[in-house]
């Protein structure tokens, strides 16, 4: 499957040991379909795709995105 358009994607470092990171699903419902564990000062690169809409961050972050960063608490 093509998908069309740009592809988003978001850069998670983790500012503690720990930390979730979990992509939820497209589609009529929205389900976990993937989940990572990062310690301190790993960095994972995600992108949004046809089955990835939402990723859910647990713990402490830095997250860089087209649009600026955030940081998770």
């Amino acid at each position: 499957m093509e998908i069309k358009g740009k592809q988003d994607y978001i850069v998670i470092k983790a500012l503690e040991d720990g930390v979730t990171i979990i992509g939820l699903t497209r589609g009529q419902q929205t389900k976990f379909h993937h989940t990572e564990k990062l310690d301190q000062g790993e960095v994972m690169i995600a992108q949004f795709t046809e089955h990835t809409s939402a990723i859910k961050i647990r713990g402490k972050a830095e997250l860089l995105t087209e649009h600026g960063s955030v940081q998770s608490d």
